[in-house]
Formats: C-alpha cells, structure tokens, sequence
C-alpha cells in the first residue's frame, strides 16, 4: 500500500492507494492547525497512522508547501509560516520511526500527472500549480527533476517577464522581491489587482463570475490576469519547451486560460507558433495527495 499525504495551509489530505492499480483504498481529510509546528506535525501523524493501521507493509511519502534545504535538512521557501526553517522530515520519522520521502507539493503534481493523469502520454511534464500561492513542478520520463539547490520549478519567485507596468513595480512578494510572478497570478494577486482598479476588495471566485457575465471591469481585470499568465509562462517554455503543460490549484479552474494563454504567448516566446497543450489536472485536488504517495516508485 502506498500511502500520501497532502499538507496545506487550511488542510491536511491522506489517501491510500493500491501500488500496481493505483486504486483508491482510503481517504483522509482533516483541518490543519494554523501556527503551532508541533500541532501540525503530530496532525500529520496521526493521519498517516490512521491510514496505516490496518496495514505492515506500506509506504509514505508527503507533498508540502516549500523544499528542504539540501545542506541543513530544514524547510526553505515555503508559504507556510510555520514550517520555515524546521526539521520537518526528522521530526515526522522520530514520531513514526520508520523513513518517509518529503516533496514540493508542486513535485508531487507533477508526478502524479506524469504517472497516471494528463501528462501519462508525454516524456516531459511541467506542472504548474496556480493557487493561493504559485509554483510548478518538473517530470521527465515519469521521474521529479530536483537541482541541487532543490530548487527546480520556483518559477512562481521569478520577476514577471518585462516591460512590467507601473503596478507590476509597486508589488511586493512576502520575502520582498518587487514584481514576482506568484503575485499576480495566484488567487490573491487576482484580488488586490482588481481592488486596485476598483478600489473594491470581492473574491477571485467572484471577480470570475462577473467575468463569465460579461461584467466590462471584469473582463478588463482578467484580460490582463491572461497576458500576465502567457508573459510568465514564456520563461519556462524558451527554456524547458515541456511536451505538456498541467495546471493544478483553485485558479486552474477558470476556463479562459486555457484559450487564452496558448494565443497570447507567442510574442513572448522564440518561436512563431506554440503547439504545447495546456491542460488541467486529471486528478485535480487529488492530484498533490496521489504524487506524494507515488514517490516511492
């Protein structure tokens, strides 16, 4: 049995699935606890040993936000607060006493897409992860590209293709890198771009919906949201060129980007024409939990 474990911000997700048919067996979903690390690793626990119970021969394997530094073995670059700079992966395997594999929750998208989802056809699958925060994962030949630096796919931390606009220089990400892509592609980026031209803060849910009904703001307001998609895209498209790209995440669900996106990225990349599917993931909210499980293949 192979077990994953998907661990966000708000939740933490735990399946069990079959190794040869990729069945699912059981499924856990539980709220995660916000700031205390302890809380947080020991709900994490106690999913995986709930999971497991009933079982002595299994695997484990955890997406999360961020990476583990590959000389201190403590979390860098992750979104939640919380884990930064902890020994998550030790922590975890003291608990539990067995080893367990850590990945970026975007790695495990892209496995899992790679294995058994959109991208099960295709040599190389570059999976981007359009969310409350933005990153991507990179597959070849059904098997996660990690550097050295354990920094492949941060593509979400990179500055927007230039020339960027007045607005596109004002914008901060956490860290304080002026103009990062994950700042105006992830869902909050949609918002506070929005209530900067309307001075009126709605969800990116909503600002969708007056989008889909023709609502003039709105569709002025994702018009740029699709040029900004298309101009961050082109960075990794001019240097990986994947077979295949998959989107994961909540803003992956808008429909527009996929007919969007593949127009307008042409001014932007060394080529005259883009003949690159982008596509959803098959698995969709699964598709994080799954990858995990699988990176033990």
């Amino acid at each position: 049995m192979k077990i994953g474990i998907d661990w966000g911000g708000t939740k933490i997700e735990g399946i069990a699935i079959d190794p040869k048919t990729g069945t699912e067996l059981n499924r856990i979903r539980v709220d995660s606890p916000k700031e205390n690390y302890e809380e947080i690793v020991s709900k994490v626990v106690e999913v995986i040993k709930e999971l497991s119970k009933d079982s002595t021969n299994f695997t484990v394997g955890i997406g999360m936000p961020g990476s583990i530094h590959p000389e201190t073995n403590l979390v860098q670059v992750s979104n939640t607060k919380a884990l930064e700079g902890k020994a998550v992966k030790s922590d975890i395997e003291t608990k539990l006493g067995y080893e367990i594999k850590i990945a970026n929750d975007a790695d495990c998208l892209a496995l899992s897409e790679a294995v058994d989802g959109a991208g099960k056809d295709y040599k190389s699958v570059f999976a981007v992860i359009l969310g409350t925060g933005v990153g991507a994962g990179y597959s070849y030949d059904k098997k996660i590209i990690v550097g050295p630096n354990k920094l492949t796919g941060e593509w979400g931390q990179n500055p927007i293709p230039g020339p960027m606009d007045e607005y596109e220089k004002s914008v901060k990400r956490h860290c304080g890198r002026i103009g990062a892509v994950e700042v105006f592609l992830s869902g909050p980026g949609l918002e506070n771009y929005y209530e900067h031209i309307t001075k009126s803060k709605i969800s990116s849910r909503e600002i969708v919906s007056l989008y889909q009904k023709n609502d003039p703001v709105a569709r002025e307001v994702m018009d740029v949201y699709f040029e900004r998609i298309a101009r961050s895209f082109s960075t990794f498209v001019n240097i990986l060129d994947p077979d295949i790209i998959v989107c994961g995440g909540g803003m992956s669900e808008i429909d527009g980007i996929y007919d969007e996106v593949p127009k307008r990225i042409i001014p932007y990349i060394a080529s005259n024409f883009f003949l690159t599917p982008i596509v959803s993931a098959t698995h969709g909210s699964s598709s994080g939990v799954r990858g995990a499980a699988h990176l033990w293949n």
